[in-house]
């Protein structure tokens, strides 16, 4: 069955750095998207960055220049490094998987989160 496991949350302080992993297995074809989500107060759970399998990027405006998304096609793994954490960043952040489950046929999987931490 198809797992996204997420790794790489922790506490850091203000203008630190931390880097997010998430690997999912039993993908028989691969995962078109990729990325990285977070709840916010009084919204629904917003795009972090997302990542398609020919490396086109999509960010939110309050990450650009911070973070940076990847990904490993052959390991179908993404990452995100965080980089210059704010304190606005704190949030469970759920990794979200587009994958081909048939040549044709893609479903949507989450992984279980990991909380990021940014305080002094």
């Amino acid at each position: 069955q198809v797992q996204l496991v997420e790794s790489g949350g922790g506490l850091v302080q203000p203008g630190g750095s931390l880097i997010l992993s998430c690997a999912a297995s039993g993908i028989p074809f691969g995962c078109a998207e990729m990325g990285w989500f977070r709840p916010a107060p009084g919204k629904q759970r917003e795009l972090v960055a997302t990542i398609t399998r020919d490396g086109s990027t999509n960010s939110a405006d309050s990450v650009k220049g911070r973070f940076t998304i990847s990904r490993d096609n052959a390991k179908n793994t993404v990452y995100l490094q965080m980089n210059s954490l704010k304190p606005e960043d704190t949030a469970v952040y759920y990794c979200k998987a587009e994958c081909h489950m048939t040549p044709w046929r893609t479903g949507d999987y989450w992984g279980q989160g990991t909380q990021v931490t940014v305080s002094s």
